[in-house]
């Protein structure tokens, strides 16, 4: 039996305003609202709205067979009650037809967990509160930001005894030969480990729409085609399972509604619902299926979903991201010390990883993608607005 793990990641950051050098000591606002909420409501007419509509569909077409999951930052939920209640009640319905698994991260979308681990229980913690408060949900499934994962990272879960899965980037470099589509355990076996499938999530998420892709235009019936192909390896006996992850804005607003892409999706889950040997799954139900003890995986260094590299380039490859990292992580350290709750959740948002994303000075294809995601015109800009803020909360942190 071949299962299908649909994933969706659900975020928005808090972009930061371009706050000048002259800005420091005033009283301007760090972050830009107007742009916020522009970028919330351009998406959700795009991407949001119409793409929970589909699913939603797709869920009570398929009477219980058709599975999704997503994990939805606390920022997204913050903006969506902030700028759009129409999305938030959308993913409330979307929720509530029981197709739906919600899946555990960050709350701000940080990168606490490679630098500053007691953030990192903070903020699982903070988000594990809001999954509860607002819908209900325990997740028992865990999705690091932007996938990121390295072994320490299972030991640190183990503060979490309800975590039992974790969702994982299939880089090469970790399973060197090895197929995604069998599941592992952590190096410590604390964890089962979902691996994404990048290329075929890829071919969604990114090559949809190039028409300089040689399987340009990608069909329905070639996708499944695809999918089915995949069982060809296994002569055992063995489960496999399909990690399809991806960012929601996938739909609508990276691969636009002109592109075909609500249509392809619609036809390519109709299609695949009529298979016998293709079910879908939620990732918490991967244990109840597994046929096999999986292989344990050791991933001594981080890896994540983002660029080629798939690693931790994409927010730590130049001096000005490390600068700016470190330098939010003291702050906020400090804060807490001198038990200033008036700046605390300011600096929690400027932990959010689209910042130092923005930061990033890359080339070629990488490069062409960091420039698309971030509203700012240079990189070197992105980092003098940052630290211009850090400068002014450092100032108020001695008043």
């Amino acid at each position: 039996m071949l299962y299908i793990i649909f994933y969706f990641q659900v975020h928005q950051p808090f972009r930061v305003s371009k706050y000048s050098f002259f800005d420091i000591g005033s009283s301007k606002s760090y972050f830009d609202e107007e742009l916020n909420r522009y970028v919330f409501n351009k998406v959700a007419e795009k991407c949001y709205l119409p793409a929970n509509e589909m699913f939603k569909n797709l869920i009570l077409r398929g009477e219980g067979l058709f599975k999704i999951s997503y994990s939805i930052t606390g920022t997204f939920i913050e903006q969506a009650k902030l700028y759009r209640p129409e999305v938030y009640k959308s993913f409330l319905d979307l929720i509530q037809t029981g197709g739906v698994e919600l899946i555990a991260e960050t709350y701000y979308h940080s990168l606490a967990s490679i630098f500053d681990l007691e953030e990192f229980l903070e903020q699982v913690s903070e988000h594990l509160e809001l999954m509860k408060r607002e819908f209900g949900a325990e997740p028992s499934v865990f999705r690091n930001t932007e996938l990121i994962y390295f072994d320490k990272l299972s030991d640190v879960l183990m503060n979490f005894p309800q975590i039992k899965t974790v969702l994982i980037e299939g880089a090469d470099r970790i399973l060197m030969g090895d197929s995604p589509l069998y599941p592992r355990l952590s190096y410590n076996h604390a964890h089962l480990l979902l691996l994404k499938h990048y290329k075929l999530s890829d071919d969604i998420a990114f090559r949809f729409s190039d028409r300089s892709w040689k399987e340009y235009p990608l069909t329905a019936e070639k996708y499944v085609k695809w999918i089915k192909d995949l069982t060809l390896i296994e002569r055992e006996g063995k489960n496999l399972y399909l990690g399809l992850f991806m960012d929601y804005e996938t739909f609508g607003e990276h691969q636009w509604k002109e592109t075909g892409i609500f249509e392809f999706m619609e036809k390519t889950i109709e299609l695949l619902l009529k298979e016998r040997e293709i079910k879908f799954l939620f990732p918490s139900e991967v244990h109840h299926t597994l046929n096999y003890t999986p292989k344990g995986l050791s991933v001594p260094t981080p890896t994540s979903w983002a660029d080629t590299e798939r690693d931790l380039s994409a927010w730590l490859s130049n001096s000005l991201q490390w600068n700016a990292m470190k330098t939010v992580y003291e702050l906020l350290n400090k804060a807490k010390e001198k038990g200033r709750d008036d700046l605390i959740p300011l600096l929690k948002k400027l932990t959010t990883s689209d910042h130092f994303y923005y930061m990033c000075i890359k080339y070629f294809q990488d490069g062409d993608v960091h420039k698309y995601f971030s509203p700012y015109d240079l990189p070197e800009n992105a980092y003098k607005y940052y630290i211009n803020i850090l400068a002014d909360i450092e100032e108020k942190m001695e008043e």
